[in-house]
């Protein structure tokens, strides 16, 4: 079972808080250490000073944090979030050093594109298309971890018996970062243009931010989502 610093993602999925570092006051104090200033607790006229520095875009008080989550994502949506590379760290589970595990994800939200790339949009299928899409996407997957474990029962090297998994295989990483560089992640990518899967891993890291860091992101929303 989950615990409460868990939160499941799709089907197999999650976003887990494993350490975090972060607060209102410690952006006050980034701030007010120009002055050789420093607030021992957090009252109104430190949240105004918040309010402020986001507002007028004076991002560096912001990096004065720390998050480390664990998550677990099929490996299309591991792609797209790596490419954050400003103030993220990761290390990933190797399909090198250890048998990967038969889960992979298969979607419950099917649909299609409609439009050219860059001025396109999404329609949902009608039932049947979308049930032999599931299909299609899970019986694959099976097959494709069948012919992987044969490859490993016959000597071949987990690096290369991995080659035929699919881009749904499930894996596990590490993911650090600091509230700003977390802030720009979920402006981009919990966001109505970012692909689905991808939203619902930055919609469940931002609660994180909300829980940890309420006036932050409160003025992060109020500046209409746009890291400092």
């Amino acid at each position: 079972m989950l615990s409460e610093n868990s939160i499941p993602v799709l089907d197999h999925g999650f976003v887990a808080l494993d350490g975090v570092l972060a607060s209102d006051l410690a952006v006050v104090n980034g701030a007010r250490v120009s002055f050789n200033q420093a607030s021992d607790e957090l009252g109104e006229r430190d949240a105004g000073l918040i309010r402020f520095l986001m507002r007028e875009g004076h991002g560096s008080p912001f990096e004065h944090g720390y998050f480390r989550f664990i998550v677990k994502a099929p490996l299309f949506v591991v792609r797209e979030h790596h490419r954050h590379r400003a103030g993220h760290s990761y290390n990933e589970w190797s399909g090198r050093y250890s048998k990967m595990e038969p889960e992979f994800y298969v979607p419950e939200y099917v649909r299609t594109q409609v439009g050219k790339p860059g001025a396109y949009s999404f329609e949902r299928v009608d039932d049947v298309t979308r049930e032999s899409t599931r299909s299609e996407i899970e019986e694959n997957a099976t097959r494709a971890f069948q012919a992987y474990e044969r490859m490993l029962e016959q000597g071949v090297a987990k690096e290369v018996a991995r080659a035929v998994l699919p881009l749904s295989t499930y894996t596990k990483y590490y993911w650090s970062c600091n509230p700003r560089s977390l802030m720009h992640f979920c402006s981009l990518r919990n966001h109505e243009a970012a692909q689905y899967e991808i939203q619902q891993y930055a919609a469940a890291a931002e609660s994180f931010l909300e829980r940890a860091m309420p006036i932050t992101h409160e003025a992060f929303v109020e500046r209409g989502r746009i890291a400092p």
